[in-house]
């Protein structure tokens, strides 16, 4: 059974309209999140409004919305006016192109969600209107007003349903010109550029997102349950890291020679490996370059 939908309305393209839900595609339910408490009591902390000025806190009645019109000076915009400016069609997807989905800048993707039909009725329309994309391999390029805002939706076909995905605004990104400008062009050589291709290839995969893995998620629920449980908590040791600096083509040739599993192997080691024995290990290793040298 799908959940509530988050948004119903209609689905249009030119004369052909159908009611259609949408539902939000991400959900940050399953995070671990905290809660301001006093730590004296145990108790939850509560937020209060407080005049910047007087520094007294305010009753809820008495909160309104400002636009900052110079530093200090506002004007006040209340829920009426806001109102007033609302778009019409805040109930309607409004179909206005079909674009290749190559054009799309990934820097504009924002929020996605899935689209259905509305009911039995809609499946015919719904259907027609889907197909035809995937036909195409076009995206739907749609205007929606979600939360009072109106948004630019890209629209493809998934599956049996649609998905939308509101996209930014020119002006909500930042240009890439002011961050990549002071990069400098150095002179690289063909070997490293090839030293790295191979590098890329031994580490060459599919896009499959069943294998990302949240370690600092899995950390923190780790945490939560040693502490609610009353057991101690062991604060890591901090690995020494080698402060010796190699040559970016060595850093490549031993990247290279590690191949695919350096990393995990690595990584597996340093966890079977305790405080206590670092100290030998690495007068281990100095005695052998004495040894090799003499």
């Amino acid at each position: 059974m799908a959940p509530r939908a988050y948004w119903k309305g209609t689905l249009k393209l030119s004369l052909v309209t159908c009611p259609v839900v949408l539902y939000p595609a991400a959900t940050a339910a399953e995070k671990t999140r905290f809660h301001l408490i006093n730590k004296d009591t145990g108790n939850r902390l509560k937020q209060q409004m407080i005049d910047s000025e007087s520094g007294e806190a305010i009753e809820s009645d008495q909160k309104a919305r400002g636009y900052e019109l110079r530093k200090g000076e506002y004007v006040e915009i209340d829920k009426k006016e806001l109102e007033a400016v609302q778009i019409e069609s805040n109930h309607t997807i409004e179909i206005d192109s079909f674009v290749p989905k190559a054009e799309i800048d990934q820097r504009f993707l924002n929020n996605p969600y899935y689209i259905a039909p509305g009911g039995k009725v809609a499946a015919d329309a719904f259907a027609v209107i889907r197909d035809a994309m995937r036909d195409k391999d076009r995206v739907a390029l749609a205007r929606i007003v979600l939360t009072n805002r109106e948004h630019v939706m890209a629209i493809e076909p998934l599956g049996k349903g649609l998905l939308g995905t509101t996209l930014r605004y020119p002006y909500e990104l930042r240009d890439e010109h002011q961050f990549f400008e002071d990069i400098r062009s150095p002179k690289i050589t063909k070997d490293m550029v090839e030293l790295a291709g191979h590098i890329l290839d031994t580490k060459a995969a599919h896009f499959n997102p069943s294998k990302f893995k949240d370690e600092y998620e899995d950390a923190l629920k780790a945490l939560v349950k040693r502490k609610a449980a009353g057991k101690p908590i062991e604060l890591p040791v901090r690995e020494e890291r080698p402060d010796n600096v190699i040559s970016l083509m060595d850093a490549l040739k031993q990247s290279l020679k590690g191949g695919r599993g350096s990393k995990g192997a690595s990584r597996s080691h340093s966890r079977r490996t305790t405080s206590r024995h670092r100290p030998t290990r690495k007068a281990h290793r100095s005695a052998a370059r004495h040894r090799k040298a003499g």
